[in-house]
């Protein structure tokens, strides 16, 4: 195949202008294309009086390519292989069903593969099914009754199910592909397939994980939802089982093979495995708030006078502030048309996250402004330091929010000028249990609001009006990624072989694609492991 970039075209333009511009610029008609695919589609919004639609495209036709991409830049035109996801070769022979903990998309994709190759894997969520689940959070949201199990963070498709479900990612990966054709196949959008900014929406993203599992299921898997893990068997570095518990009741299960897919908030497993003598370390992590604009604002500076143009899709924006000398703040999981949303997962207290639905039309834009916490700045190393510190804060937030699950909120405004907010202005906040506006700072600690007052300040200058007075911070946002890294070798397994720490949870991932991707890795591994501990 031979892919173009650069192919540009109006707003609106049909796919057969695209082919027809992509046949010209190798100089052959469009009816000689023996194949033609949209790889991405971005768009040009540089020139606010002439955005365009940007495409790359894989073409095919007979004659040389190699020859036709010698006559262009290797960044414009080049030749390239197809892609075909294969599994590897089965070389697990052992008379145990392998185990997968956690069901969020590393362990979705784990699950997949090793059913796939006939291994009849047991899946357990501590969370329930997803139909199950959006009740739970729903009543969380109206009634402030949480449930620690089955919220948020947790149950079916993992803390992905409620966000945006961005599919951007920055590893390079091919198996990164599969991942997509996977969520293709069951039910994600087709755009996904060729967007240069994909995303599912919580409300499609729903359903596509419940075709997931139907299809495990079909292929001989199972999933026990309601199942927290509760303690690893082992005996002489080896995994000889788990306990779990279920119903109330704890269950023993025999197994050697363990796919640890957790999430970045399961803090009570983090603690069981540190005390079982799993080596972990701590791990860079970000803190930082929600802000929320109007949606139509975000357009305007991203748009300009087409900001309501019917074909353009939400406005987005992705921003940094990296000072010679100091911290940075960045923007993170922007949710266009979207909700700031309660996710906490521990009684007593609160975190926030951003959610978006597939058409994302919501009245207001949001985002995370987030600053990096390192290793270095705990003055110990022990691995569980970064939970008690967003334990600490979501304590704060709690407490500054009323104890009944509202957050805590500040004004843009306010906040610049360091006073607390006693009300909020035209900024309507959208957090499901409610706000209660005051100041951030006394939830966040200094390094983190210091920076996030310098990123302001900065963001208001790429663009104009985002540090506007009556934006509305929300706090905290604490859970963008795992503070804890469970460490494995080349294998992928821990010091207790095994066990194979999986995805975001276990520090080896930090998105949907990317936690997708260690899934797939993992079954790999597990698929390629001929040694088998407990063989006939």
């Amino acid at each position: 195949m031979l892919r173009i970039h650069e192919i540009k075209a109006p707003i609106g333009a049909d796919i057969e202008r695209v082919r027809q511009a992509a046949a010209q610029m190798v100089g052959i008609c469009a009816a000689d294309l023996t194949d033609f695919e949209i790889v991405k589609e971005s768009v040009d919004s540089r020139k606010k009086n002439n955005i365009r639609m940007v495409y790359t495209v894989d073409i095919n036709f007979d004659g040389d390519l190699e020859a036709v991409a010698r006559r262009f830049p290797s960044n414009q035109c080049a030749v390239v292989e197809t892609y075909e996801y294969s599994l590897p070769e089965n070389r697990r022979h052992s008379k145990f069903r392998p185990v997968v903990v956690g069901f969020g998309p590393a362990g979705m994709l784990c699950a997949y593969l090793l059913a796939k190759a006939g291994h009849n894997p047991i899946v357990l969520e501590r969370g329930n099914d997803v139909d199950a689940r959006q009740a739970d959070v729903k009543r969380f949201w109206a009634e402030r009754v949480l449930d620690t199990n089955s919220n948020v963070q947790f149950g079916e498709g993992g803390a992905g199910t409620f966000s945006d479900g961005k599919l951007t990612t920055g590893i390079k990966d091919p198996r990164v592909r599969e991942v997509f054709e996977v969520f293709l196949r069951h039910g994600a959008p087709p755009e996904i397939k060729y967007s240069a900014r994909p995303h599912i929406g919580t409300d499609k993203l729903c359903a596509m994980v419940k075709n997931m599992r139907m299809e495990i299921l079909r292929m001989g898997g199972e999933v026990r939802f309601g199942a927290r893990f509760q303690r690893l068997i082992a005996a002489n570095e080896f995994v000889h089982g788990l306990s779990y518990v279920q119903g109330g009741r704890i269950h023993d299960l025999e197994t050697d093979c363990v796919a640890l897919c957790i999430g970045h908030s399961a803090r009570d497993t983090f603690e069981m495995l540190y005390q079982s003598g799993v080596k972990m370390a701590q791990k860079a992590f970000s803190v930082g708030t929600r802000i929320e604009h109007p949606q139509e604002f975000i357009n305007r500076s991203q748009y300009g006078r087409l900001w309501n143009h019917p074909l353009l899709p939400a406005a987005d924006y992705k921003l940094s502030n990296h000072p010679i000398h100091g911290r940075g703040g960045y923007t993170f999981c922007m949710c266009p048309g979207g909700y700031v949303v309660t996710a906490s997962s521990e009684e007593g207290m609160v975190v926030v996250n951003g959610m978006s639905e597939y058409a994302r039309d919501g009245e207001n834009a949001n985002s995370a402004i987030l600053v990096g916490i390192e290793p270095d700045y705990f003055a110990d190393g022990h691995p569980l330091t970064g939970i008690a510190f967003q334990r600490e804060i979501e304590r704060a937030a709690f407490a500054a929010g009323g104890q009944s699950y509202a957050a805590p909120a500040q004004t843009v405004g306010d906040f610049l000028k360091n006073i607390p907010s006693r009300r909020l202005g035209a900024v309507n906040p959208t957090c499901p249990t409610g706000v209660v506006p005051g100041d951030i700072r006394t939830v966040l600690p200094p390094v983190v609001t210091d920076t996030i007052q310098k990123a302001l300040r900065n963001f208001d200058t790429k663009i104009q009006g985002f540090a506007m007075a009556d934006a509305v911070l929300t706090a905290p946002e604490s859970r963008s990624s795992s503070p804890v890294r469970i460490l494995r070798d080349e294998f992928f397994q821990s010091n207790v072989r095994g066990l194979y720490p999986c995805g975001e949870g276990a520090g080896y991932a930090g998105g949907i694609v990317s936690a997708a991707t260690d899934g797939i890795r993992v079954a790999e591994a597990i698929l390629g492991d001929e040694d088998g501990y407990f063989n006939d």
